[in-house]
Formats: structure tokens, sequence, C-alpha cells
């Protein structure tokens, strides 16, 4: 079965966001499971990464997220093993795509395609308030990059993120659009609507958001929803991003 994925509304490159679906892993990390350390064999991750990247027909370069606001560039002479410790990577190059792992927190994905600079982020709670995003457009500015466009993939929605209330204003005195409630009125964060205010405060001039929530739509691992199902491991699905050769 050929790895799933949705596509990404950017011209100029090959972008997407993966599913759950077209791989080999099994429960409950069924099946495209493309993350490390999360409790599946390495070897069935391997296998995973592989079909991705013949799908897209390029190599995958992931991260060692740490939910930090630390943005790398990465070039085609590096190695192509190593993930290094950043929640943002930018590339000039063709010779890979960039990918970004997730399973509730913010998958963003980034393109200036005319001046070949793109990026993926990993915007989470500690993230947005962290300041990723604005150095992820710092770098990719810093790349040449001018005219960026952004999309926001699927995550936790606003109605399905209940946190203490104390950590909804902290994190709401930082971006006000994280501010939200559940459907039954408790403190909630809505991550997505921070993520789009922040890359349209930093100047993004095109910014689109899937709208989709991993919580609610099981095409897509969900940390909190494999919690609340008595689960204490779930996989990972990517963003990613390749300049069109």
């Amino acid at each position: 079965m050929a790895p799933g994925w949705i596509a990404a509304p950017l011209s100029g490159v090959v972008a997407g966001f993966t599913t759950r679906f077209g791989g080999g892993s099994a429960f409950p990390y069924d099946s495209l499971n493309l993350g490390l350390n999360v409790g599946d064999s390495p070897e069935n991750v391997a296998a995973n990464r592989a079909e991705v990247a013949a799908a897209t027909r390029a190599p995958l370069r992931y991260m060692k997220q740490i939910h930090s606001a630390i943005a790398i560039e990465l070039g085609s002479d590096e190695d192509g093993l190593a993930e290094p410790e950043a929640d943002a990577s930018i590339t000039r190059s063709d010779a890979f795509a960039l990918g970004v792992l997730v399973a509730d927190c913010v998958p963003i994905i980034l393109a200036d395609a005319e001046r070949s600079v793109v990026a993926v982020a990993h915007a989470g709670r500690a993230g947005i308030q962290l300041g990723i995003i604005g150095s992820c457009l710092a770098a990719m500015r810093t790349a040449g990059a001018e005219s960026i466009s952004a999309v926001v993939g699927p995550a936790i929605c606003g109605r399905c993120y209940e946190v203490p209330e104390a950590m909804r204003d902290d994190v709401s005195r930082v971006t006000p659009a994280a501010y939200g409630h559940t459907r039954e009125g408790t403190p909630a964060l809505d991550l997505p609507a921070a993520a789009v205010a922040q890359l349209t405060a930093g100047g993004v001039s095109s910014v689109t958001a899937l709208g989709i929530c991993t919580y609610e739509d099981d095409r897509f691992y969900s940390h909190r929803r494999a919690t609340h199902e008595g689960r204490s491991a779930t996989g990972r699905f990517a963003g990613f991003i390749a300049l069109e050769r």
C-alpha cells in the first residue's frame, strides 16, 4: 500500500502531510508511524520513512525536536542521517525534503519557491510561547526568502485541547489568539489560531490553515486521543516539503 498523505497548497514545491495509513507498523502505531523513540521498532520506522521518501521522490531530513525556539539551516553537504536538535529547519537545497513530526502539535510548512527557500516548523505550546515561528521566519529571510507562504497543518484544535486556566493565560499573554474554550466551556488553547496569528504578524504573505483537528480526525495520530483511550503510546505523522527538482 502506498503511504497516505494530503498535499499542501503551495506552488513550486512538493509538500504535504502524511496520514496514519500505508505503513508497516502494528497497533498502537498502525501503520505509517514515522517517529523514533515512541516505542515502535526502529526497523518499522525506517521502512515507513523509506516509503515516504520514495513517494515524495526525496530523502527526508528530520529533526530531534526539543520544544525550543531553535531554527537551523541544513545544507546539501551534511550527513543525511543526522537529526539536529531544533524545532524548525530551513534549506536552499533540492537534494532532500524537510520533515517535522507531530501528534497534536502544529506542523507548519513554509516556502518562498522563487527564492528557493523552504522550511518546516514544530509549534507546540512551548514553541508558541518561546517564538519558534519568529525564529523560523528570521532564518528563512537570512537564507534569502522574501515572499513567504505558509500552510498550518493538522493539529489539535481549540475545542479539544483542554488545559489548566493558568496555562491558557500564560500562553495567551504571548499570543491572544491562543485563548480558547472546549465545547464544555473549560479552558483550552487554540494552537493553530495562535500559529496563524504569529505567521501573519511575522509578515508571511499567504497563510493557509487546513483546519483539521488531529483529536477529531483519526486519519492522524493524536497523543491526547490515545491518552483518553487508555493508551500510553501512539505514532507520529509528518509535515514535509521539498523544492521541485
